[in-house]
């Protein structure tokens, strides 16, 4: 159990204070997490990672010179939100932009990939890389499709290095996924972890049994067999890796044999001394083994073995020097270091950038458009409620309404700055999805940044980037959403309205609000048609059947706002 804490909410935030507070010289607090103490050199590519707390070392204990530039921390096992990955690559970005890297998690896809939209609206270039190691999650060929667990280490190292090295980010990107690929994880648990301040583990093994295929945040394995010694748990873990091959075959690997949080060091090493010589009697050379903990899951009893195929150019990086609180590799770190850290972003003091007049404009209407959704969402809120308590938790209208009126109040509070169509939008994004929460929230932020990523704050908004922005705004949210067409979803809805839109370009005004009504009417009809359709994803997918001849709640809010829309250009 987790014993020493103040306030089990606060845990995570307290835990990131001590961590900098243990580490003054090398570590910077910052909303969201943490970056280096000194300045990411100007142009190198930050690479930025990160994930729930609970796994450290992972993620902030990462952070140093030759490894990552920042780690935004989320609660226990939680993701970060996307207003902390935000943060966070902001201070560490410098001119060269952004890898955002996690564990291949939904709630991560979804979070930092908002994140991603809203600085990619900014002009940063960002790259996102989804670890994907363990084995236990996904089928032989579906690779990517995996979750990641202690393969962060691995890939993240190398990808650090690379930077350091001199790596674009073009460059780095490459080796990170061509790391990821060639990386393998399988892990094993013999009890559960339990929560700051909770009474019991989120799990338990039965005694004298050992769960095979556990994930690093409670979820159940795949198999149970009883308890081995440690020369049958190394055999069945080499094995377990070393049954597929990876898209990059090579003798020469690295391998991380990783504790979860409660077995000791001399066990690890018993396992290890098996590990080792299986491995090598496989005909594989290891470089540079770590064993310790380096992903844990609070205090669980488990351990996990990672095995990553190397090439010289993989190699040449999981060798070099790094320097960070919780990985120290010898040598020195070669390179630019960056210079004392300048001014420090804090959410909610950024400057409005410049605008034009007809750019303020536009902003103004397009406050006034947020408004008059805000209007429409209070109004079907109990309705919204009502639709999704069917197979849901009945929250989607509440949530919505937190997020329109958040948008809205960003949108004024902007537009009384003076801020242009692109910044009233992105700030508005950055609102919604910070309030509402949920995935909900998380999607109608990305849209609404997405949509203003097609507006400029120089001019005023042309019929071409509206419609162009509204495309571009969909697939925003079938990119982060992962959702497709049937699924019951608000995709169901927004793919048609994409669709009618991009076969109905129009770049005069009255045209383009034909456009959108006609695309809105699509939208509708296709938003009352998933009354047929079985949930597939999200908390309805559980109760697929009990939503049949129920429209979905998000495909329905979606139709709503998208049609108040075409109603108002039309006016």
């Amino acid at each position: 159990m987790t014993y020493l804490f103040d306030d089990p909410k606060t845990f995570p935030a307290d835990a990131v204070e001590g961590l900098v507070a243990a580490h003054p010289e090398e570590l910077l607090r910052v909303h969201g997490g943490v970056v280096r103490k000194q300045a990411t050199p100007a142009g190198q590519p930050a690479l930025v990672v990160g994930g729930g707390s609970g796994h450290y070392p992972a993620f902030a204990g990462w952070v140093g010179p030759g490894f990552a530039h920042g780690a935004p921390c989320g609660n226990v096992f939680s993701s970060p939100s996307a207003d902390q990955v935000y943060s966070v690559a902001r201070n560490a970005e410098n001119g060269g932009g952004v890898i955002l890297g996690f564990g291949h998690y939904a709630g991560d896809v979804l979070h930092f990939g908002v994140a991603a939209e809203k600085l990619r609206a900014e002009g940063i270039d960002v790259r996102i890389i989804a670890v994907s190691d363990d084995v236990a999650s996904g089928q032989t060929g579906e690779h990517r499709d995996r979750r990641g667990i202690a393969g962060d280490l691995p890939v993240f190292k190398i990808a650090g290095a690379a930077i350091q090295a001199g790596a674009s980010l073009d460059e780095a990107e490459r080796i990170a996924w061509k790391a990821n690929d060639a990386t393998r994880t399988l892990g094993v648990a013999f009890d559960g972890c339990t929560l700051p301040g909770a009474d019991d583990a989120l799990f338990h093994v039965p005694e004298g049994k050992m769960a095979i295929g556990l994930g690093i945040h409670g979820e159940p394995g795949i198999d149970e067999q009883p308890m081995p010694s440690a020369k049958e748990l190394a055999k069945i873990l080499v094995d377990g890796v070393l049954k597929e091959t990876p898209e990059l075959t090579s003798d020469r690997v690295a391998v991380v044999l990783n504790g979860l949080g409660t077995v000791k060091y001399e066990e690890m090493f018993v396992v290890w001394k098996h590990a080792s010589q299986l491995l090598e009697q496989a005909g594989l050379t290891i470089v540079r083994p770590e064993v310790g903990e380096h992903v844990t899951s609070l205090d669980m009893a488990g351990l996990s073995l990672t095995v990553v195929r190397l090439d010289e150019e993989l190699e040449q990086h999981w060798l070099a020097p790094a320097d960070s609180p919780a990985f120290r590799r010898g040598g020195s770190v070669h390179g630019d270091l960056g210079e004392e850290r300048g001014e420090i972003y804090t959410p909610g003091e950024d400057p409005i950038p410049a605008a034009s007049s007809d750019s303020q404009e536009s902003a103004e209407r397009i406050a006034g458009l947020l408004g008059d959704i805000e209007a429409l969402l209070i109004e079907l809120e109990p309705e919204l409620g009502r639709l999704d308590a069917i197979a849901g938790d009945g929250d989607h209208g509440q949530g919505m309404v937190l997020g329109a009126t958040a948008a809205s109040a960003a949108a004024r509070r902007t537009v009384e700055g003076g801020c242009g169509a692109r910044t009233v939008l992105v700030q508005a994004g950055a609102a919604w999805s910070a309030e509402a929460g949920g995935t909900s929230g998380a999607l109608w932020g990305a849209a609404l940044t997405s949509l203003g990523s097609a507006f400029s704050d120089d001019q005023a908004v042309t019929a071409e980037q509206l419609l162009t922005g509204l495309v571009q705004a969909v697939e925003a949210v079938e990119r982060l959403g992962g959702a497709q067409v049937g699924d019951k979803t608000m995709v169901d809805a927004a793919v048609p309205f994409r669709e009618a839109i991009s076969l109905a370009r129009s770049d005069s005004e009255e045209a383009r609000a034909q456009v959108i009504v006609a695309a809105a009417a699509r939208a509708t009809e296709a938003a009352a048609a998933t009354a047929d359709i079985s949930a597939s994803m999200g908390r309805a997918r559980n109760h697929g059947d009990k939503s049949v001849g129920t429209p979905d709640p998000g495909a329905i809010s979606f139709s709503r706002i998208v049609t108040l829309l075409g109603e108002k250009l039309s006016d």
